[in-house]
């Protein structure tokens, strides 16, 4: 892939922009790397240049903990792919968070 990769990282619902020091949406510019970006790899930028605060809560093993939905450009990351997603310019990866502390 050459150039870099831009794309929007929201976690706007369900309290996951906590973990993000109260930031709903970041415009992120990937670097640019050999081979190419997918969410696996994103998961990993995200949780070192983004999560301010308690990683576990979002991040397990290599993927983003149960409970937590991914959305591709308004699709359930499901049907694209999940980790192996590749990642496209301008798309949009949503987070929402279903777990509720009580």
């Amino acid at each position: 892939l050459s150039g870099k990769l831009c794309c929007w990282v929201e976690g706007e619902r369900g309290g996951a922009e906590l973990l993000f020091d109260g930031v709903k949406k970041h415009q992120v510019t990937l670097p640019s790397q050999d081979e190419p970006w997918d969410v696996r790899n994103l998961l990993i930028w995200i949780r070192k240049n983004l999560l301010k605060e308690r990683p576990e809560l979002f991040i397990q093993g290599d993927s983003v903990r149960p409970g937590i939905l991914v959305l591709i450009n308004d699709a359930d990351w499901e049907l694209q792919g999940e980790l192996d997603y590749q990642l496209q310019d301008q798309d949009s990866i949503l987070f929402i968070s279903t777990l509720h502390g009580g």
